[in-house]
């Protein structure tokens, strides 16, 4: 079905409810590696157990319930669980340790919190067992702790028993204490505009901040994003992203929810987990940060599998190499493959190609259009004028999808949300004549060499070229003469030798002297946040520590 160019005043549980009607036996979750599979109305009962039994342990319209997991099979659930009693889900990243988790639990005022065991190196429950001793020895029901004095209980995300928490079995067992009257008179509470979701930024410069979500955000970026990969319940998503981050619970959630599409998840990305996803469930779609779709193409078991169902999905989080985007269009199957561009406060989406593209240059070098809906500009920083066609600026949007600012911080929203509505993403891009807007770098990422601006994208694009190159990022090196030489960090294809000196005389006669390297390193990997983003800051940490005085 083709829908016309609407906005949606249904809260998410309202959503839930109408795809559990129209599609009842069709998927809505699937785990390939376990045996786990859920059909819409599935999810919808169980949402309302899960519900139910949250409400019946006091979690009140307007509470905070922090999640700390990977995507493990309830965290959907658990999603839809809070938006139907009006509580707000807010999102903990994966790779937090314990500072991280206090300033959350202090700056967000969270009364609930639910956690898994825990994740790589670290142990949840052991992080929290350290941060509240109090949970081993005060009973459940006298629960206080001083330090948090917002928190009223702690719940494990799992029928594990541990002291002093609430086992997601018990959750569900309380269920029977809230009649459908109850229940059903808590949802006619919520409202479109209420906050249902908050995720904390990645913290890459400053404290991390808050981002408030409501229902009418979140629900309208998915229902468009699933229009611009002409998305329906045939359709079956690999969803290997974090769902902690706007990627997993909003590109991924969202646009299924309002398709009726089927949402194969990972609990956490692999390379091989993911192909085997794809094949044996016949995906039509696949979402993944660069770096994920790099690891699969160049997975030496790559040709094993079989991609032929494979139409769309996105690739998204960092810029997107074009020569990564051609590769997965050719190799992958995935000719609808879309590129969206945005920030968390923008709910995130506010620039997407379409799956029906006319053009592959367009497709691979820009990242679309403005979305329906929502206005898109290039602003200059300084002039706070509009940029017109071809002439960088700052990437700037006003709409639907705008957060509703940061929680408990008014300065920092006024920062972020200008006089005339205008997010700022700290984003340098351009926009052609024809409305589609390409992203150049970070504000803070633009390299400045004696007066000429580098933007590292367009070396990096270049680089990718280079035959034995797997993945390359530019940095900013500071230098006493010049103030900044840009410096690449790069990761080789196996087999691949090289010195820096190639790579710079690969470059010499193609693009401007002043934009090769100075200095190139070789690495293994990059350091990246959870959610797959390369952390450019500690790059040029680490770049300033190398090459001292450059």
């Amino acid at each position: 079905m083709k829908r016309k160019e609407i906005t949606t005043n249904e809260t998410l549980g309202e959503l839930l409810e109408k795809r559990a009607a129209e599609f009842p036996d069709h998927d809505a979750i699937v785990y390939v590696d376990r045996d786990f599979r859920m059909t819409w109305k599935e999810l919808n009962e169980t949402v309302d157990v899960i519900a139910k039994g949250m409400m019946a342990m006091g979690v009140k319209k307007g509470d905070k319930l922090a999640l700390w997991a990977t995507n493990v099979p309830h965290w959907v659930p658990v999603m839809f669980a809070t938006a139907k009693i009006g509580a707000i889900l807010l999102t903990i990243n994966t790779n937090y340790r314990s500072a991280e988790i206090d300033y959350i639990l202090r700056q967000s005022e969270t009364e609930h919190l639910m956690m898994i065991n825990g994740y790589r190196d670290t142990s949840y429950v052991g992080t929290i067992y350290d941060l509240i001793p109090e949970l081993k020895t005060m009973p459940r029901d006298k629960f206080h702790c001083e330090k948090y004095p917002h928190l009223k209980d702690v719940m494990f995300l799992g029928p594990e028993k541990h002291r002093g928490m609430y086992s997601m079995t018990e959750i569900m067992s309380l269920a029977c204490q809230v009649t459908d009257e109850e229940f059903n008179e808590r949802k006619k509470l919520n409202r479109s505009d209420d906050v249902v979701n908050m995720q904390y930024t990645s913290g890459t410069t400053g404290f991390p901040k808050g981002v408030m979500l409501t229902h009418y955000n979140i629900a309208n970026n998915g229902f468009w994003i699933g229009e611009a990969m002409n998305y329906s319940e045939k359709d079956r998503i690999c969803l290997p992203v974090p769902l902690f981050h706007c990627f997993g619970c909003v590109l991924g959630v969202m646009s299924s929810l309002n398709h009726g599409s089927a949402m194969v998840l990972l609990e956490q990305y692999d390379p091989v987990v993911m192909m085997t996803a794809i094949e044996q469930e016949r995906c039509t779609a696949a979402y993944g940060v660069p770096t994920m779709f790099i690891a699969v193409l160049e997975h030496k078991l790559f040709s094993k599998f079989d991609f032929s169902s494979m139409r769309t999905g996105i690739m998204a989080g960092s810029p997107c190499p074009i020569k990564t985007m051609n590769d997965v269009v050719e190799k992958m199957n995935a000719s609808e493959l879309t590129i969206v561009f945005g920030l968390t406060e923008s709910s995130p989406g506010m620039t997407q190609t379409r799956f029906d593209e006319p053009s592959l240059e367009r497709k691979c070098s820009t990242v679309g259009p403005a979305m329906p809906g929502v206005e898109v500009e290039i602003i200059d920083p300084e002039t706070h004028k509009i940029c017109p066609p071809g002439t960088p600026g700052e990437f700037c949007c006003r709409g639907y999808n705008v957060m509703k600012g940061y929680y408990n911080m008014p300065e920092e929203t006024k920062k972020a949300i200008d006089k005339d509505g205008w997010l700022h993403s700290g984003d340098i891009g351009i926009k052609d004549a024809q409305g589609y807007f390409s992203v150049t770098g970070r504000i803070k990422d633009m390299i400045i060499r004696g007066g000429e601006n580098i933007y590292p994208k367009e070396v990096e694009d270049f680089l990718y070229n280079m035959p034995g190159i797997r993945d390359v990022q530019v940095v900013g090196v500071p230098s006493k003469k010049y103030g900044e030489q840009p410096g690449a960090f790069i990761i080789l294809k196996e087999g691949a030798s090289m010195i820096p000196e190639d790579v710079q005389e690969f470059c010499r006669g193609k693009i401007a002297w002043y934009k090769i390297p100075k200095y190139v390193s070789f690495v293994e990997n990059y350091p990246m946040t959870a959610s797959g983003k390369i952390m450019k800051m500690k790059l040029r940490e680490k770049a300033g520590q190398m090459w001292p005085d450059a």
